[in-house]
């Protein structure tokens, strides 16, 4: 089973520059296809309700309902680009998405220079009480200096998994002794957080975000796993991804590529994993 723990779709393409087909090409049925035509299984897709796309969450709610069978469901909850990013009353605000959407998890995308405080203060440990109590994923839209925030929650609450996006943006210059690199290595000693093996086109250097099969960063990938293990859970990004490569390529940048996993913990990174989370997760309502 290959399940996409990390894509996108919007009913409107979202980003600049403007394209000729704004109302198809996020759409959920190109998913679908790219799925179909990959040997993709399932997909968890999270949503980010940005520019023309104010409920997103609903949008995605809409799908999960007709094909429960193939998608799953992180809705964005007080990401950064939301009025209600860290304001009080995020847990109630998450109990009221839980209520009306089919919701296996929650993204939350975090401010690069947030100093994370929240996830510590009583809101933030309100909101993480409720997503315990939900048997929410939580996906997180981080950066490596975020982790050592994240470590104090997921200690606290060890039955939530943690998924970090695209490597927690790790990128290519991140050598060792690299403070960046070290944060989200020491992060594995935690055994509800997660990876999500993707973004190769984000972790390499900006200039050669086309160069597929990406051999500079597949030493990122490399060290991660040696820490995390099977607690990696691959993704696409589609649509987005489509500015550097084909959804063929951000599969085959792992399964070809990254003959450094064992065959039975590429399978777990495949889907193994990411299915395992989503059968202890709430269930679609």
């Amino acid at each position: 089973m290959i399940i996409d723990s990390h894509c996108h779709a919007w009913a409107i393409w979202p980003y600049l520059p403007e394209v000729p087909d704004p109302h198809s090409r996020g759409i959920v049925e190109q998913l679908l296809d790219e799925m179909d035509r990959n040997g993709v299984d399932r997909a968890a897709i999270v949503c980010a309700q940005i520019w023309q796309n104010p409920d997103n969450n609903g949008y995605i709610a809409e799908a999960v309902r007709e094909r429960p069978d193939r998608l799953s469901q992180f809705a964005d909850v007080d990401s950064v680009w939301s009025d209600t990013y860290h304001v009080p009353g995020a847990a109630k605000r998450l109990e009221q998405a839980a209520e009306r959407l089919p919701m296996a998890g929650f993204t939350h995308y975090l401010a690069a220079e947030d100093d994370c405080a929240w996830f510590t203060s009583p809101d933030g440990d309100d909101f993480f009480r409720v997503a315990n109590e939900l048997k929410l994923i939580a996906s997180i839209a981080c950066q490596p200096q975020h982790q050592p925030a994240i470590r104090k929650v997921a200690e606290k609450w060890p039955d939530i998994p943690f998924l970090c996006h695209h490597m927690s943006m790790l990128k290519t210059t991140d050598k060792p002794p690299s403070e960046r690199l070290q944060n989200v290595l020491d992060s594995a000693e935690l055994p509800n957080v997660y990876l999500k093996l993707s973004g190769f086109h984000y972790v390499t250097d900006q200039n050669f975000r086309w160069e597929y099969p990406y051999d500079e960063a597949r030493w990122v990938y490399e060290a991660c796993y040696e820490r995390y293990g099977p607690r990696m859970c691959w993704g696409s990004d589609y649509p987005v991804v489509q500015t550097d490569m084909i959804y063929r390529q951000a599969l085959e940048a792992f399964r070809t590529h990254c003959d450094f996993a064992s065959v039975e913990d590429r399978d777990k990174i495949l889907g193994g994993t990411l299915a395992d989370l989503l059968a202890n997760a709430r269930p679609p309502t």
